[in-house]
């Protein structure tokens, strides 16, 4: 089976300001095209370019410097184009290149050319609280040079008029009318963050400390973590190397304002000549202006609470293939085990068909669904077919559930587990169950009569005959027949575990930064994965084998394939560690959550991210698909779970109820329930089907691109079953829709 080409994508998180077009109803904040750097400090004409080059050696010297940058870049044309503005020669590069070194270079040969973007960035970086300045852009790398980063905080005001500037910010955004202040409100919590971290850097530390504390309390309370953080920032040396500063930094902040309340806010700004926040706005806000009705309170702050703001409307515009692929043709035959039961109860023997309606219930394919062949996916062993089979024979038996027709709940709770349950994970015919745990071992359990053997050695197997009817059976080992068994080679907490769909293999990640594959045949492991730099949170295998997901702490989640011990891509763009994984049903797309409080959906087959949803007010911990493919639900230390329109990319639904971090969240076979369990003891269960009938899909077509969420978590709450003291790990629907929750007993 060939693997999916392409090797490594690395998604670049946009850093610098994406220059829209007006009518977008994006803000313009610069004439550029994005590639180009701006020599001008300051001036707002660009009249007075060729003063620049002849005036002071140093101004100069900063010309040339940005000349040899981007000629160095291979932009020969914007060369042309700012040298024929700035009047010099044509050789000015040749002949000053080498005279143009930075002082404490080392003497290097090349003069700018021995400079890295990072320094030259800082010496460009040139800003003045006496005009709005024309914000200095360049692509940043992965990881942004700390001195680079923080140079944009060297420019500054009198320190003693920060609280004048936010308080008359204030007054102002309180005066309007109610529609626009909602709205306007937004500002007030990035441009505090941006205005203290100013104060710090320039060692400003009291009137730092005097601001936070006038101004700090008056932020939503859903940001209290990150001031917790941001108010041990107190000197200037700790601002290097924060990764919150960074990820704060580097991010544009991202508001979506109607045009109207933006026209408010610049006009006042202009009016008061409010330099210091306007250029705050420029430089670090990302406004995404849309025409039509300020939006309300509750619709802004059901999408409010990630660390970057909300996500851009067109971060959400590219087309999603959520259908389902078209389900193999496999013949059903009659079952023996029925026949009898047929002819014990006394009545007639029927003949069924030879294929189930189930085995071909896919003939016409989805228009929503990508090929068959989008991205390669393994062919089906004939003991893939036999479990197709057994799966679509469970179909026939399963309870349709319903608010009249709720699931039967049967608990696994780990009893006595010392050594810290973190993990768990049951395979898809609900035969096996698995738990990670803190002490670096994973445990693998039977939970039906049949007990967990080993295959025979080498020597015993030439014996067996290859052609015997029970030759699976034979290779089995019954002298190692066992409840359980344990695997040992982690040497870390394991705080990931997943089953292969065909039960052959089971994935684990740590601590330790590996995610190893054991086989569930011999019991050892037979590949250690090694990419993440750090620990590795989660990881999952797709529904179709071969592929699995693992994301960690390094902010990335990568896509692995089981014969390929490096990752065919690589998904960057989350702001904080990922917290958890997900495979849509489809295999082509993978569903991220991160403690930076949003949810990312990337497309398997280019690596690009193709949805990102905020709304959460607290670091995601569960994520689950709906069986058709076009619903996504998440959990969260907030407490609510939020379901996600896939295709419009939309927020349908808010569930309120629990109290504490939901960790498991699971879809019924049939898709008309949600379970979720949480860390306060409870599993409960949600009318899904209601939720989503209940959307209008006129509303998807709002110019604000949001919809009004009703708050009717009451009337979706089913039920809610409560455990004596056992917090809810881990939830799975069997094949007939019995749900099944496990948990370690907290005493």
């Amino acid at each position: 089976m060939a693997a999916v080409q392409g090797g490594m994508v690395d998604e670049k998180e946009e850093v610098d300001i994406k220059i829209e077009p007006q009518s977008d109803g994006l803000v313009n904040t610069n004439a550029t095209d994005g590639r180009q750097l701006s020599p001008s400090p300051s001036s707002s004409s660009s009249a007075g370019s060729s003063k620049t080059a002849a005036g002071a050696p140093e101004d100069q010297q900063t010309l040339l410097a940005v000349l040899q940058f981007l000629r160095k870049n291979k932009l020969t044309e914007s060369v042309e184009i700012l040298r024929r503005e700035a009047g010099l020669p044509e050789d000015a590069l040749d002949s000053k290149g080498a005279d143009c070194g930075a002082p404490g270079s080392g003497g290097s040969a090349g003069g700018v050319d021995g400079l890295d973007a990072g320094s030259l960035l800082s010496r460009v970086t040139v800003s003045s609280s006496a005009g709005t300045p024309a914000p200095i852009k360049a692509v940043a790398d992965d990881q942004p040079d700390v001195s680079v980063v923080l140079s944009a905080y060297s420019q500054q005001g009198d320190p003693a008029l920060y609280k004048v500037y936010y308080s008359d910010l204030k007054k102002f955004i309180e005066s309007v009318l109610d529609c626009h202040r909602a709205e306007l409100s937004q500002v007030f919590y990035p441009l505090f963050v941006h205005m203290y971290l100013e104060l710090v850097y320039n060692n400003h530390e009291s009137e730092a400390k005097a601001f936070f504390e006038k101004f700090s309390g008056d932020q939503e309370c859903y940001y209290e973590d990150d001031l917790r953080v941001l108010s041990s920032l107190t000197k200037k040396e700790h601002m290097r190397g924060n990764e919150t500063l960074l990820d704060f930094r580097t991010s544009k902040f991202v508001l979506r304002i109607s045009r109207d309340s933006y026209q408010l806010l610049k006009r006042h700004l202009q009016e008061r000549q409010n330099n210091q926040i306007w250029n705050i706005i420029q430089e670090h806000l990302y406004i995404d202006i849309f025409d039509g009705m300020p939006r309300s309170k509750s619709q802004i702050d059901a999408m409010s609470g990630s660390l970057a703001g909300e996500a851009k409307r067109e971060a959400n515009k590219a087309k999603v293939y959520y259908g389902l692929l078209k389900e193999p043709e496999i013949e059903l035959p009659l079952d023996d085990e029925d026949e009898e039961a047929e002819n014990e109860e006394g009545k007639p023997k029927k003949k069924k068909p030879k294929k189930d309606s189930m085995g071909s219930k896919s003939k016409k394919q989805d228009p929503n669904a990508p090929s068959q062949t989008r991205i390669p996916l393994p062919e089906l062993k004939d003991s893939d077919k036999l479990d197709k089979i057994m799966y679509m024979k469970e179909a026939t038996k399963r309870i349709r559930l319903g608010p009249e027709n709720l699931p039967s709940i049967c608990f696994y709770t780990f009893l006595n587990a010392y050594q810290g349950l973190t993990a768990v994970d049951f395979t898809d015919d609900s035969s096996l169950i698995a738990g990670g745990f803190a002490d670096s071992t994973v445990r693998v359990w039977s939970v039906t009569p049949k007990k967990l053997r080993k295959v025979k050695s080498a020597a015993d197997l030439n014996l067996i005959d290859k052609e015997s009817d029970d030759v699976l059976e034979r290779i089995m080992d019954e002298k190692t027949a066992s409840e359980s068994k344990v695997l040992y080679g982690h040497s870390g907490p394991v705080y990931g575990i997943s089953f292969s769909p065909d039960r052959n293999y089971l994935l684990s990640s740590s601590e330790d930064g590996t995610v190893r594959l054991w086989s569930l045949l011999t019991f050892t492991c037979l590949v250690g994965y090694k990419g993440h730099n750090y620990p590795v949170w989660d990881t999952q295998f797709s529904p179709y084998g071969y592929y699995f997901v693992s994301g960690g702490h390094d902010r990335v989640a990568r896509l692995w394939a089981t014969d390929h011990y490096q990752p065919l891509r690589i998904f960057a763009g989350h702001l904080a560690d990922v917290t958890c994984t997900r495979f849509h049903p489809n295999s082509n797309y993978v569903a991220t959550g991160s403690s930076d409080r949003t949810i990312r959906l990337w497309d398997v087959l280019t690596g690009n991210c193709v949805r990102i949803f905020t709304g959460h007010k607290g670091p995601i911990h569960s994520l689950a698909f709906s069986p058709n493919g076009k619903f996504l639900a998440s959990g969260a230390t907030d407490g609510r779970v939020l379901l996600w329109d896939i295709g419009h990319g939309l927020m349908v639904s808010e569930l309120k109820g629990h109290t504490d971090t939901i960790y498991a969240l699971r879809f019924s076979r049939d898709g008309e329930i949600l379970a979720s369990g949480s860390m306060d003891n409870t599993v409960r269960l949600w009318d899904a089907a209601k939720a989503f009938d209940d959307l209008e899909t006129d509303d998807f077509t709002a110019a604000t691109g949001h919809i009004h969420l009703q708050d009717n978590s009451p009337e979706l709450l089913l039920g809610t079953y409560m455990s004596k003291s056992t917090p809810v790990t881990h939830l799975h629907f069997t094949r007939r829709n019995l749900l099944l929750a496990a948990g370690s007993y907290a005493a």
